[in-house]
C-alpha cells in the first residue's frame, strides 16, 4: 500500500466565478514508503499547495487524499495535529531556527510539544544532530552556524520524532552548491535509512539528485 495516496485532488481559491482560480486542477499521484521523489515547477505552479496538502497543512476543495491509509477529509484539527507532529518532518528554506536556544534545544521541540521527558528528548536530539554530522554542535547558538549548518539542523529537528516522511521545502534556496550539496547528501542517507523524503524544487539540478521527479504546471502534473 502506498504511504501517500491523492486522486483527483483539486484546490479552489476564490470558489465564486469569475475569480475562481484552481491551485491545483486534478492531480493524482502515489507515493512509496521509502521513496525519494522531488516535486518541481516554476512559481505559482502549484507545487507549494500541493506540499500543503500532502502536509495536512491545508485540506483539498475535492478529491481523495490518504496519508498512511486514513483519508485526510475525514480528520478533524486535532487529528491533523497529532499526524504532522508525529509522522510528518518538515524542512524549510529559511530554516525557521529559534535563534536565542542552542541547535540541540531547537532539536528537542518537537519531542517538548509531544511531551516527551527531558532526558530522552535530549538524548534523542542528540542522537539526531550526530544523523546530521553536528554531534559536535550541540550547544552552538543559530548565529555561530553556517547556512549549511542551520539547515542540518533543521532537518535534524525534523527527523527526531522519526517521522514517515520528511516535507523539504526548498531546503537548498539559500545555500551556496557545496552546503546544499552536503544538505541533499544528509537527505540521500535517510533515505537510504529507509525514511520516505520528498523535496520541493525549483531547481533542475536538485530534482535530478532524487529518484523520481513529479513535474506540476499550472495546477495539473506535466510528467
Amino acid at each position: 500500500m502506498p504511504l501517500l495516496e491523492l486522486n483527483n485532488i483539486k484546490k479552489i481559491y476564490f470558489q465564486e466565478k469569475p475569480n475562481e482560480f484552481a491551485a491545483l486542477d486534478g492531480v493524482s499521484l502515489n507515493i512509496d514508503k521509502g521513496e525519494m521523489v522531488a516535486i518541481t515547477g516554476v512559481s505559482g505552479s502549484g507545487k507549494s499547495t500541493l506540499m500543503n496538502i500532502i502536509g495536512c497543512l491545508d485540506k483539498p476543495t475535492s478529491g481523495v487524499y490518504k496519508f498512511d491509509g486514513q483519508e485526510i477529509a475525514q480528520l478533524n484539527k486535532k487529528d491533523l495535529v497529532i499526524i504532522r507532529r508525529n509522522k510528518i518532518g518538515f524542512v524549510f528554506q529559511n530554516f525557521n531556527l529559534l535563534p536565542r536556544i542552542q541547535a540541540v534545544t531547537n532539536v528537542e521541540m518537537p519531542l517538548f510539544y509531544k511531551g516527551t521527558p527531558p532526558k530522552e528528548r535530549r538524548q534523542k536530539a542528540k542522537e539526531a544532530m550526530a544523523k546530521v554530522g553536528l554531534g559536535k554542535r550541540l550547544r552552538h547558538m543559530p548565529n555561530m552556524l553556517s547556512g549549511g549548518e542551520k539547515q542540518r539542523v533543521a532537518i535534524a529537528r525534523a527527523l527526531v520524532n522519526d517521522p514517515a516522511i520528511i516535507l523539504a521545502d526548498e531546503p537548498t534556496g539559500n545555500l551556496d552548491t557545496k552546503s546544499g550539496n552536503q544538505v541533499m547528501e544528509v537527505l540521500h542517507n535517510l533515505n537510504q535509512q529507509g525514511t520516505t523524503i520528498i523535496v520541493v524544487t525549483h531547481d533542475p539540478k536538485i530534482a535530478n539528485q532524487t529518484k523520481r521527479i513529479i513535474r506540476i504546471q499550472d495546477g495539473k502534473i506535466e510528467q
